[in-house]
């Protein structure tokens, strides 16, 4: 029964299937479509602040204008109409109700009309959507505005009354600016929240690409280095095998015996490689472990291996050891030891028949130097064109701080040279390192 109730299937999760992500409610996409609109969303505000403010200044000023209604809608239209453009300008529209508000302060009436309440929502939105500037130069415009209506109901009321409009007036001017404020703190927090996070997810992608590149470029060299070398000693022992299958049948027998463990020994290293892009396993689910993940990588020790399994190829190769070897990290064990690999497959396909070669591993205090000599056709060897054993070389070498030379000997013969740093010590350059 614990079986069956672990694996039903459970509630459909909330939002699944939904084209929005999980979170975002009605409000919010709301929110979003009103933030993309905001100029036809504030035209429709406007126009229906409209048609409350103009009939309500037309019959306030019906007395203050001496039965001039129509002033009083005129002068409500002008004020309200540039609140349409109050965050798309709203410099410009602060501008605009500032200055249609002083006309009618100093040259209409100086007594304050229901349409001059947008003066209040012009300082409001300059102050949340205008540079810093603007709303600093609104506020102060909104304190003189309030010393210009003292001093033009100065001559209707007592000094009493008029001093308590002009505080009132300047007192509401900034608890809207400090509001304001607020609103435009939370604004820009917000504002930089959103930034981060795009160039937090930005950064997360370019480092994927990067690290994708990378890995690429790993497994690229890797393959080329079990395929190129193990497919060339395979060839060698096959073409070996062939000539010696009528004159010596043992020599052939054991040329298709090297066949053969060269060929497990590739097929274990691409399953090892392989096994990188597969998913981890998981007992859990009765997953098994493969192959790959249990067989550890070669490094430098398994140097003398790689000799022996050349030299069955029919190459005469000797390996001379210099210094007191250390342990490496594994990350430059390998790469001394797909150097070695890629220059001893260079010598089967290149050097001609019966090269005589030497592997040189020198242990130094701040590296170790590893160089592949062989006295072979050199220069005069045929390439496939490709270069990009080379190139692999290059790379794994510099990835660790070191360097590889490649090039025939003066006196014959190819060489190829890696110095890589080890990380008890710096690396300086060699004097011998140029060929």
């Amino acid at each position: 029964m614990r079986h069956a109730a672990r694996s039903s299937p459970g509630p459909t999760p909330a939002g699944a299937g939904h084209p929005y992500p999980r979170g975002v409610n009605t409000w919010d996409r709301l929110l979003a479509w009103e933030e993309r609109h905001r100029f036809l969303v504030d035209l429709v505000g406007t126009l229906l602040l409209m048609l409350l403010v103009a009939p309500a200044t037309a019959a306030f000023g019906q007395n203050a204008f001496y039965d001039s209604r129509a002033t009083g809608g005129w002068l409500g239209v002008l004020l309200v109409a540039p609140l349409a453009w109050r965050r798309v300008r709203p410099t410009a529209s602060c501008a605009a109700v500032y200055s249609i508000a002083l006309v009618q302060m100093l040259f209409i009436t100086p007594i304050a009309l229901p349409a001059d309440l947008v003066v209040l929502l012009a300082l409001y939105s300059v102050t949340v959507h205008g540079p810093r500037w603007a709303h600093r130069v609104a506020i102060g415009g909104a304190l003189l505005g309030a010393v210009v209506l003292m001093g033009a109901t100065r001559r209707y009321d007592d000094p009493l009354t008029t001093l308590a409009i002009g505080a009132f007036t300047a007192t509401l001017s900034l608890a809207v600016w400090a509001f304001g404020l607020v609103r435009r703190s939370r604004r820009e927090t917000i504002e930089a929240l959103v930034d981060r996070a795009e160039r937090l997810e930005t950064e997360r992608d370019q480092q994927a690409r990067l690290a994708t590149a990378a890995e690429r470029a790993r497994i690229a060299r890797e393959m080329h280095d079990i395929v190129a070398h193990s497919l060339t000693v395979m060839i060698a022992q096959a073409d070996g095998g062939r000539y010696a299958a009528e004159a010596d049948p043992p020599a052939a027998t054991r040329a298709l015996g090297t066949i053969a463990e060269t060929g497990r020994a590739a097929l274990t290293d691409m399953r090892r490689l392989l096994g990188v892009l597969r998913d981890e396993p998981r007992p859990e689910r009765g997953d098994s472990p493969t192959l790959g993940t249990t067989t550890p990588q070669p490094a430098a020790d398994d140097l003398e291996a790689l000799v022996e399994q050349v030299r069955a190829s029919g190459v005469r190769v000797s390996m001379v050891r210099m210094g007191s070897p250390r342990a490496l990290p594994p990350g430059v064990g390998l790469t001394v030891y797909r150097i070695a690999q890629e220059a001893l497959t260079n010598v089967l396909k290149h050097a001609g028949p019966e090269p005589v070669t030497t592997v040189m591993v020198q242990w130094r205090p701040d590296g170790i130097t590893l160089e592949v000599t062989d006295d072979g056709r050199g220069a005069a060897a045929d390439s496939d064109g490709l270069g990009q054993g080379l190139r692999g070389m290059a790379e794994r070498a510099t990835m660790f701080g070191g360097s590889v030379t490649a090039g025939p000997r003066p006196g014959g013969g190819f060489r190829v040279r890696a110095v890589i740093p080890t990380p008890d010590g710096s690396h300086r350059p060699d004097p011998q390192e140029n060929p």
